[in-house]
């Protein structure tokens, strides 16, 4: 059986006990403000409050995932954040019910963040990950500096948060943050097969399965995002954030005032 449901940015469909989410801004390439933060958060209420929903899936319209916080609508202080759920409503929310990333295209920035904050990744092979947020005077503090450096290598991980540079999906598989490569376009395909075979199981076993990852890694996580958070707070506050912000939405190159 299909259901679906739809807000102006965010699609949802259920599928046999599976419930994929959509975000829905492809002319923005996916991108995050605070409506389709909001929207998320509510698809997400969603899933939780459904017994008989088993598994979620999260993707994102047009052949790509998301390319992270919408600059622009952050330039003018619409930020994409919900509550203590972080941003998109995800990236500091516990699920009990598991969650998989289709990755298609681009997941840069809080695009990857969200798919870091998701069970597992199920990618396309012309997909993209990367945390860019470094090159417009920000941090990333959804995950990308918690999550990132716990599932690839420390020194790949400080690579890529560095410098900005992109990670091919085939790269990320190699380091294990992908569970599966496929042919573009079949990233959603696979990624419902996959929550099929979890479907199958017992719902009080999977629950529990994820109760107890969630809260082996609670503690450890909210201490990384505190101390990341002290950290981080000055520099998301600073000029230069709102320069990178600026600069992107007038399509100009940054004047860094390194305060």
């Amino acid at each position: 059986m299909t259901k679906a449901t739809h807000t102006p940015t965010v699609r949802t469909e259920e599928i046999d006990g599976i419930f994929v989410i959509t975000i829905d801004r492809p002319t923005a390439r996916n991108a995050i403000d605070g409506a389709t933060a909001q929207a998320l958060a509510a698809a997400i209420d969603y899933l939780e409050a459904r017994d008989d929903l088993r598994v979620g899936i999260l993707t994102g319209a047009g052949g790509v995932f998301s390319a992270g916080m919408d600059l622009k609508a952050f330039a003018v202080g619409d930020a994409p954040i919900v509550r203590d759920r972080g941003f998109g409503g995800l990236t500091r929310a516990q699920l009990r019910t598991p969650l998989i990333a289709a990755v298609e295209g681009y997941a840069l920035g809080g695009g990857t963040e969200l798919a870091l904050a998701c069970d597992m990744i199920v990618a396309a092979r012309n997909a993209t990950f990367g945390q860019t947020e470094v090159r417009y005077g920000i941090v990333p503090p959804e995950g990308g500096m918690v999550r990132l450096p716990e599932r690839i290598p420390r020194n790949i991980a400080l690579e890529l948060l560095l410098t900005g540079e992109p990670l091919s999906a085939e790269r990320a598989e190699r380091f294990g943050l992908v569970n599966e490569l496929t042919d573009p376009g079949q990233a959603l395909k696979r990624a419902l097969e996959l929550a099929s075979s979890i479907a199958l199981n017992a719902p009080l076993a999977v629950q529990a399965i994820k109760r107890v990852l969630n809260e082996r890694q609670a503690f450890r996580d909210q201490d990384a995002f505190a101390e990341q958070d002290r950290i981080a707070a000055p520099v998301l506050a600073s000029h230069d954030a709102q320069e990178g912000a600026h600069a992107f939405a007038e399509r100009r190159s940054p004047h860094w005032q390194g305060r």
